[in-house]
Formats: C-alpha cells, sequence, structure tokens
C-alpha cells in the first residue's frame, strides 16, 4: 500500500436532493442515501434511534484538475482573505472528501431519508455513522468573521432560492 493515497469503498449513491452544485439555501430539502445493496440491512440496525448522521461523501462532479493548492479567496471575494486549500470547504482539496450531519428522519430498507445534506442528488457516499454527541468537536469553536458572512445563506430553506 502507498502511503500517499488509500482506496476507500464507496458504499452509498445520494438520490433526489439538490441539484446543480449550488452554493447556498442547501436547508429544507429531502434526500435518500442508498445504501448498496451488498451491504446487508443489518447493518443500519439501531441507526433510526439517532437524530443525525455524520455522512462522508466525495465531490464526484468535481474533477482532479480542480484541485487549487495555494491560497484564494473563499468564493473568489476578495473581500474575504486569501486562505488556504486545507481552509475552505469545498471540492478543491486534494481527496475532494466532505462531510456532512444531515437529520435522519426515517430508515425504509437500505435507503435512509434525510434533510439538510447538502450533497447533490448522485453523489457518491463513502462512509456513515449515527452522530454521537460526544463525538462532535469539544468546547467553543471559533473562527473568524468571513466564514459566518460567506454561510449567512448556506442553511436557508431551498424554496427561497
Amino acid at each position: 500500500m502507498s502511503t500517499q493515497s488509500i482506496e476507500v469503498p464507496v458504499i452509498a449513491t445520494v438520490v433526489g436532493g439538490h441539484i446543480g452544485r449550488l452554493d447556498d439555501f442547501k436547508g429544507g430539502v429531502e434526500s435518500i442515501i442508498r445504501l448498496y445493496p451488498n451491504y446487508p440491512v443489518e447493518t443500519l440496525q439501531g441507526i433510526e434511534e439517532f437524530s443525525h448522521l455524520q455522512v462522508t461523501w466525495f465531490f464526484n462532479f468535481g474533477s482532479p484538475d480542480d484541485v487549487a493548492l495555494h491560497a484564494r479567496s473563499p468564493r473568489d471575494n476578495p473581500a474575504w482573505p486569501a486562505t488556504g486549500t486545507f481552509v475552505h470547504h469545498n471540492h478543491r482539496r486534494p481527496a475532494r472528501l466532505a462531510t456532512s450531519f444531515p437529520r435522519l428522519l426515517r430508515v425504509e430498507g437500505h435507503d435512509l431519508y434525510v434533510t439538510d445534506l447538502d450533497a447533490d442528488d448522485g453523489t457518491l457516499v463513502v462512509d456513515l455513522v449515527a452522530a454521537f454527541k460526544e463525538m462532535l468537536p469539544r468546547g467553543p469553536v471559533s473562527q473568524p468573521s468571513w466564514p459566518s458572512e460567506m454561510l449567512e445563506d448556506y442553511w436557508r430553506d431551498a424554496s427561497e432560492r
């Protein structure tokens, strides 16, 4: 095995939800995380007792050519400071992975119905797990002001678009 890369299986696909890779208005949209049939339904046993999932997904609609290994202004807005690749939450990072915490609505067989998953229809999911409060960040979370400015409309209801 190379220490430069790893192989990660795709375990599910996002069905429905967002279309068109838009930056904002990600709230209030329902989608399905469809676990591949080679994973027994038993792998989901007990997950319906949790309110949220931690989902790791792959920016498969992007390209390796999109990776940007330099500092740049978020969303190319010069009003925000140039920050490095590993500050940004987008497809321009080397592994092209994202983590989301959608609310779990219900489970039907291999389908996990969720809301507030900010991945597009057809997105490949590489991992999911029940969200434990104890595994979320401990202590106060701090950040500069620009992420709050940039993401002011991120979780606004998609119907307001």
